[in-house]
């Protein structure tokens, strides 16, 4: 139990770091849209740290090329800045929940006003008869 807690606190320590550098510290022509870190998973030995992130706007592929080519300098940032003996491995995953998350609001949404006119339509067949 205890070592999951380390890693969970580790992990956010990690997101707050990757963050802020995503903000400033990154000077990539390629990691140009709107990126976002959702969450960090780091393994039980912390030798591998998952950054899942979420790009909204720009060419997703070009972003993530961008920032798979950042690893080095932005695992030697963590490693300042999380007092660990060995720093994680960072590798980045694209994580698609919020835009899909999205999706399925439109489709609510629709089903919802679609679902409004036939109530509508439906009122004034009634009281026309």
């Amino acid at each position: 139990m205890a070592s999951y807690n380390r890693t969970q606190r580790i992990g956010e320590e990690i997101r707050k770091v990757v963050s802020a550098m995503l903000i400033s510290g990154i000077k990539d022509y390629r990691i140009n849209s709107l990126i976002s870190v959702t969450d960090v998973e780091v393994t039980s030995d912390l030798s591998y740290a998952y950054v899942y992130v979420s790009i909204l706007g720009g060419n997703k592929e070009s972003s993530m090329a961008g920032l798979k080519s950042a690893c080095g300098y932005i695992r030697k940032e963590v490693g300042k800045n999380v007092k660990l003996r060995h720093t994680p491995e960072i590798i980045f995953k694209l994580d698609d929940s919020i835009e899909k998350g999205m999706y399925m609001e439109n489709l609510i949404k629709k089903v919802n006003q679609e679902s409004e006119k036939n109530d509508k339509s439906s009122d004034e067949e009634t009281q026309g008869e």
